[in-house]
């Protein structure tokens, strides 16, 4: 070959590359834009704004403190009530909320008549947006002829007095069950779409070797559910750190902060009180505590999920 065919063999090898990265460049660039303004430059300005004192008006000057705000949020009792509410909606629905859900997907994945229709009636309170689901259970929780306290009624039993949502000791327990009610089906879908992904042939070589039932789902139907039930607990963990709309519409994290988040708190402090200096670090706060999670739970726990998988080009030489 002539020095000059390896010359245009060159220039066209270089003009096919430069037009690759053209086209890479034309189709990453608005979805790399749109999380810079969205995503990234918020938590940027988060950052910078909660080491600062600041009203959050622009007429307002930022007042650098440092740590303060953090050293404030550490001794705020209220702050500090919120982690708890979020670590016993986190335990509720590790106990209670998705077994529940497990359990369901289990007796759904049976042959019965009607199964179809029970999916979408236990999927649908999903499909209702937070605030519809909050607007539906105030009328339900309601202390003056809601349902819930209709119900009581019926089978000889009382409610409290000032109703489900405004009292300390049952303010918790009512959130979680609207929660619960609204979060579950999703849960339910997941383990059902994952039981069905299990091959048959396997429970039918559980059943060969004599394994009952019971025995069958522990030894080779939840092992092989693992993957399903680390993502679920990862959506719920992350989903209860940031919880805000429903609580919000329910309680405004009353009554007494009783069922107030950490979402609550900072947008209390942000928009009713304008301290969003405080706010900013609340909301750090809530980004170190998901980022912090997901990163050890992407490696503690779930890294086991990806162990054989093909991440990259050597791998399959």
């Amino acid at each position: 070959m002539s020095q000059s065919s390896q010359t245009e063999d060159g220039r066209k090898r270089r003009t096919a590359k430069r037009r690759g990265w053209i086209t890479i460049v034309a189709f990453v660039a608005p979805a790399l834009a749109l999380f810079t303004t969205l995503v990234l430059a918020p938590i940027i300005i988060a950052m910078i704004t909660s080491f600062t004192k600041w009203n959050g008006y622009s007429t307002s000057p930022m007042e650098f403190i440092g740590l303060d705000n953090f050293r404030r949020m550490i001794g705020d009792d209220v702050f500090i009530g919120d982690l708890a509410h979020g670590g016993i909606l986190i335990v509720l629905s590790l106990v209670i909320q998705l077994p529940m859900a497990l359990g369901l997907a289990m007796l759904l994945n049976q042959k019965m008549r009607g199964r179809a229709v029970y999916r979408v009636v236990f999927f649908a309170p999903y499909v209702l947006s937070e605030v519809v689901t909050a607007v539906l259970f105030l009328m339900v929780l309601s202390p003056d002829q809601g349902l819930a306290m209709e119900i009581l009624d019926l089978i000889g039993l009382s409610g409290p007095e000032q109703g489900w949502l405004a009292d300390t000791s049952t303010v918790m327990p009512a959130v979680f069950f609207v929660i619960t009610w609204k979060y579950f089906g999703l849960h339910m879908i997941l383990y059902l779409a994952g039981r069905q992904s299990i091959p048959s042939e396997l429970g039918e070589a559980a059943a060969i070797d004599g394994a009952g039932p019971w025995q069958a789902f522990r030894r080779v139907t939840l092992p092989l559910l693992g993957p399903t039930i680390r993502i679920s607990i990862f959506l719920s963990v992350i989903g209860t750190i940031q919880l805000f709309d429903m609580v919000w519409v329910l309680t405004s994290g009353g009554p007494v902060n009783a069922s107030e988040t950490m979402a609550i708190t900072m947008f209390q402090y942000g928009f009713r009180r304008s301290e969003f200096g405080y706010a900013s670090a609340i909301s750090m706060a809530m980004f170190l505590l998901s980022f912090i999670f997901a990163l050890g739970y992407q490696r503690l726990v779930m890294r086991r999920d990806t162990a054989g998988a093909i991440t990259t080009v050597r791998d399959v030489r």
